[in-house]
């Protein structure tokens, strides 16, 4: 038997006052001719509905990314480079936000992932004038827009946590413009800014944080090319909390000697989960129109990336944690360290499979997800980036490239790369684990009870010297695993 469903809400009104009414109208000519909407012309512009009930952290973050003219550098569907709630999963998987919703922590470390300059603030690290002013100041201009996280109990709306960006500000009723990405449920609409802020001074039950406000911009930088952290696997937090907190405290506890004793202990402890933790990014694309030639802006990004691998691999540290992993490789030969495997083949159909997954919704094993990978260049004096393979999902074959990067600065450990004997060899473990350790904070040596070795660890730790490119690399992992810890021990609230 068919059910109706709902077919909208009633805004309840007062407080809020719908945006297309008469007084709405009048509201936001007085905020346009104040000069404090101006960036509601760019968010109208990329407005979108959430495409499912729990999706208004994605929605929002997506209509914000493409406010702000951000290249996802990733296909959406065709040659078409476009932020979709659908594509915001790299914190998160999208079947579990469909279920539960998103933190306010994960939605800054997709922010932070996809290319923006964030700056999050919760209620309890703010104040009602703080808000204030940022809020004039976001829509008095185009270069930055607010998301707010609030309890849509405060107006008097059905539903509890939401997320939305702001649209304008009128100074003289001192009310701002939510445009809400439910808008299957409730139009845009003005609210005052004081009761905004009393939904937002709630805490999240799910959480025990307070909710709060972030503003986004696009980061002048070049953003991050190469690596991220991924919340994906179930036992991230567990990860987490072991490099932000329990790893200073076991330093502590231990007299080592040198810098191998100090790598032993921070890897030979970790939980076996830090593999899923840090990742390194492959950029994929459908084969819609049968091209096999890269563009000269994918052999950009490309060349990019296979810049910070080779920056990484020019460090000290790297030489020191390939030296130790080579020491735990020869140890016990059956295995990759902490079961990595840096073989061409196995990373083409891990990336294949998580190709399957994003074409479909789902999480897929590895499987029987993709076959036919093979390597589109090969050639020994250049080094293989582009591998093709085909995807099936739910009985349907789709052609796929995935545009690997590679160095020709070989690792000195000897793992098995699988390369054909080229020179170009892709991220391995030791890539991934040298540039997490340079993004933890400085602080986490200060517990090694050798001065000398205390020195040297944060000398081979530090981003300072590092090139301009490396370090923006790091500061975005920073940044992320600033968010992320923000988000320990608790588990997604839904929106």
């Amino acid at each position: 038997m068919a059910v109706a469903g709902l077919y909208r809400r009633v805004l309840p009104s007062p407080p809020a006052i719908e945006f297309s009414s008469p007084e709405g109208k009048q509201l936001f000519t007085e905020a346009l001719a104040g000069g404090t909407a101006e960036g509601f012309f760019k968010l109208i512009s990329y407005y979108q509905t959430q495409s499912e009930p729990a999706y208004c952290g994605l929605a929002t973050l997506a209509m914000v990314l493409n406010a702000l003219a951000i290249d996802p550098g990733r296909t959406w569907k065709g040659p078409w480079r476009w932020f979709d709630d659908s594509m915001l999963d790299c914190c998160e998987p999208l079947e579990k936000i469909k279920s539960q919703g998103i933190t306010f922590g994960k939605v800054a470390c997709l922010a932070v992932c996809n290319g923006a300059q964030v700056e999050p603030f919760r209620t309890d690290q703010s104040s009602i004038e703080d808000f204030r002013e940022r809020v004039v100041s976001c829509t008095s201009s185009e270069d930055c827009h607010l998301i707010v996280s609030y309890n849509r109990a405060v107006f008097k709306q059905t539903g509890t946590g939401h997320f939305s960006p702001i649209g304008g500000y009128h100074a003289g009723k001192d009310m701002v413009l939510i445009l809400d990405v439910a808008r299957f449920k409730y139009p845009p609409h003005w609210v005052p800014l004081s009761l905004l802020w009393d939904a937002m001074n709630t805490i999240d039950k799910a959480t025990g944080h307070y909710r709060g406000f972030m503003v986004m911009s696009k980061l002048q930088k070049a953003t991050s090319v190469l690596y991220t952290m991924s919340c994906k696997h179930e036992n991230w937090n567990v990860v987490a909390k072991y490099l932000t907190e329990d790893l200073p405290l076991l330093l502590t506890s231990k007299n080592l000697k040198d810098v191998n004793d100090v790598l032993c202990v921070v890897f030979r402890s970790a939980p076996s989960s830090l593999r899923d933790f840090i990742k390194w990014i492959a950029e994929v694309r459908r084969q819609d129109d049968g091209s096999t030639v890269l563009s000269e802006e994918e052999k950009g990004r490309v060349a990019l990336k296979e810049e910070v691998l080779k920056q990484i691999r020019e460090t000290e540290l790297f030489k020191n944690v390939t030296g130790y992993l080579g020491f735990e490789r020869s140890l016990c030969k059956s295995e990759a360290p902490l079961g990595y495997t840096d073989s061409l083949a196995d990373i083409a159909a891990n990336v294949c499979c998580q190709v399957a997954g994003l074409l479909t919704g789902k999480i897929r094993s590895l499987n029987g997800c993709c076959k036919d990978i093979k390597l589109r260049k090969s050639v020994c004096k250049e080094p293989v980036t582009v591998v093709s393979g085909t995807v099936t999902t739910d009985g349907t074959e789709q052609m796929v490239d995935m545009l690997i990067p590679s160095s020709e600065t070989k690792p000195s450990c000897s793992f098995d790369f699988d390369q054909n004997s080229c020179s170009g060899i892709p991220p391995s473990i030791g890539d991934g684990l040298t540039v997490l350790l340079v993004a933890l904070p400085q602080d986490t040596w200060l517990g090694l009870k050798e001065e000398k070795l205390q020195a040297e660890m944060k000398g081979l730790t530090s981003a300072d010297c590092l090139p301009t490119l490396l370090q923006e690399e790091v500061l975005h992992l920073q940044r992320q695993l600033y968010f992320l810890k923000a988000d320990l021990n608790i588990s997604p609230s839904s929106s």
